[in-house]
């Protein structure tokens, strides 16, 4: 699966970057899925086709907002005339608003934003500015631009959110935002390689609690325990795999940390009600752009 790296001159100084696509790239407008280590921001103004978050389609309604956070997988479907502005950005960028992590990850939970005539506007205005911003290159920079975002993400937190395709329409289920133990696991959890990485003991210690505390952490902010989680992260993470990638299944077994196949097998059938390979054939069905190869390319620098 490529992992894409923010790429821009002096990320240890102003880890973000912003523009149009085309001034972006190609890649910004992907038709492969792959994945980033950074944030992205993709305000839509034009443009026909989908956009593929985590398995979902999301057709494209201009004007609006995508949100898509480290470690999610998505690329854009059959897309004609696609205009608008990309925002990108790492987790550092954020040290000036830190509670805009959180933020970023409920809105990332329903990624597509429809936005109103008023609601564009400011959005616009505020888009407008931050560009022009980054293209002067003045004084105080970088504190401008993370005031400027803070602003777009609480606009944007305001708004209510698009119903997943296909499911019914209901907000999704928040993080507590008083629970910063639960906050910080589930930000763990969005970690690439995570689903591999990680276990309950583990994430107590990367978080300085004990398994208790952060048992009862979890539970109290997200009505469910810290093993179900990483278990959801796991089969999410296989679903991407599966989905996105040409790997073995023994392959896609090992890379969400289950060295028997076959008990990776039983752990997926008994999660989802269906085996990998049925996954897969379904998954080939129903989305139209072509699988990444499985190659090296994309593998995070050292």
């Amino acid at each position: 699966m490529p992992l894409h790296q923010l790429d821009v001159p002096a990320p240890q100084v102003l880890p973000f970057a912003i523009g149009s696509f085309d001034s972006i790239g190609p890649l910004s407008r992907a038709s492969f899925p792959h994945r980033h280590t950074f944030h992205e921001i993709a305000y839509v103004t034009q443009g026909t086709g989908s956009h593929v978050i985590d398995l979902r389609r999301w057709p494209l309604a201009p004007p609006h907002l995508c949100f898509i956070t480290p470690g999610q997988v998505h690329h854009w479907e059959r897309v004609t005339g696609l205009q608008g502005v990309v925002v990108l950005f790492e987790d550092a960028f954020l040290l000036a608003h830190p509670g805009d992590r959180d933020r970023l990850r409920r809105l990332g939970d329903a990624p597509s934003l429809p936005l109103t005539g008023r609601a564009a506007h400011r959005v616009d205005g505020l888009l407008a500015r931050m560009r022009e911003e980054y293209a002067e290159q003045q004084h105080d920079m970088v504190s401008v631009l993370q005031a400027y975002l803070h602003i777009l993400l609480a606009e944007a937190a305001r708004l209510p959110p698009a119903a997943p395709p296909g499911d019914p329409a209901s907000a999704p289920e928040p993080v507590g935002r008083t629970a910063a133990v639960a906050a910080e696991f589930v930000r763990l959890l969005a970690r690439p390689g995570a689903a591999a990485e990680l276990s309950v003991r583990t994430c107590a210690a990367e978080l300085g609690v004990s398994v208790g505390h952060l048992t009862a952490a979890v539970r109290e902010s997200t009505g469910r325990t810290p093993g179900r989680l990483i278990r959801h992260a796991q089969v999410l993470e296989a679903k991407r795999l599966l989905a996105g990638t040409a790997l073995t299944v023994g392959k896609v077994a090992r890379e969400v940390g289950f060295a028997d196949p076959a008990y990776f097998c039983r752990f997926f059938r008994r999660e989802t009600g269906t085996s990998p390979g049925e996954f897969r054939r379904r998954a080939d069905g129903n989305h139209h752009a072509p699988r990444a190869p499985s190659i090296d390319h994309g593998t995070p620098r050292p």
